[in-house]
């Protein structure tokens, strides 16, 4: 399927690594231009090198903290100036959960919470309120949402909370802005198997005093295909998304955790 993707350019944050990192490298597979931002202006540009010279496409990196306000306007601002328009936007950058024991009611500070929401859902609004109003004067745009199914499970409580809430802002912005031809979606990925994923089984092996085969186990039986779903696989459907083929959807959560057993969603 030709996804009418070539010579379209996408911004993704949280582009220098894991989930992020696959959805660039996704969308350059299919012939997008570039732009990964991330806090580490070494790593992005690190990035984009590897991705340019296994795709051909023009990438390129791009330093801000999307939890401030001056610094997405002006990673913008750079990134339309370098590369004239703006299509596709995949909001990526966040600290994952399931990497540590998440914290407990008591130690839920304000601070914690808010620096973790801060990023995760005003830092989404931030780029979308930048960029919606570029895409608008296009007459198209895509903008592409990584939440998680934490929006969908007990157990992380700050977590839960971040996604729900990115999945509220999914619909509200669809609702707004689908009209001016921009779609916007959200995904929600489960336990994804990324280059931090050996650090994560280690950890938990320690934790709970088992091996190592058996923490992969237990985690590969959270879901129906019995194995982690890769970056690489969340970065298909994300392009996918990005598509002028996606028309139809549009508000909607895509859950990519390889199957929740035991659940009816509608």
């Amino acid at each position: 399927m030709d996804l009418q993707l070539t010579g379209r350019i996408a911004v993704v944050t949280g582009g220098t690594r894991g989930i992020g990192k696959a959805i660039a490298r996704s969308l350059a597979g299919e012939g997008m231009d570039v732009a990964i931002i991330g806090r580490d202006l070494e790593a992005a540009k690190a990035t984009a090198a590897a991705i340019a010279a296994e795709t051909g496409r023009t990438i390129r990196a791009y330093s801000a903290d999307t939890g401030k306000d001056e610094a997405v306007r002006a990673a913008v601002a750079a990134i339309h100036k370098d590369f004239g328009r703006i299509d596709v936007l995949v909001n990526s950058a966040a600290q994952p959960s399931g990497q540590a024991k998440p914290p407990s009611l008591a130690e839920i500070t304000d601070e914690l919470f808010w620096s973790d929401v801060n990023v995760k859902v005003m830092g989404y609004l931030r780029m979308a309120r930048e960029i919606a109003p570029l895409m608008k004067e296009q007459g198209w745009g895509r903008i592409i949402n990584i939440s998680g199914l934490g929006a969908r499970q007990t157990g992380v409580t700050i977590g839960s909370i971040r996604n729900v809430s990115v999945a509220a802002l999914t619909k509200n912005l669809a609702d707004e802005l689908g009209p001016s031809g921009i779609n916007v979606t959200c995904v929600h990925p489960g336990l994804t198997r990324t280059e931090k994923t050996p650090g994560v089984i280690a950890w938990r092996a320690g934790v709970t005093k088992k091996t190592e085969a058996e923490v992969e186990k237990a985690m590969n039986d959270l879901n129906t295909i019995r194995r982690l779903v890769t970056a690489e696989e969340i970065g298909h459907i994300v392009a996918f998304l990005a598509s002028p083929k996606s028309i139809a959807i549009n508000g909607d959560a895509i859950a990519a955790g390889g199957g929740a057993p035991g659940s009816i969603y509608y």
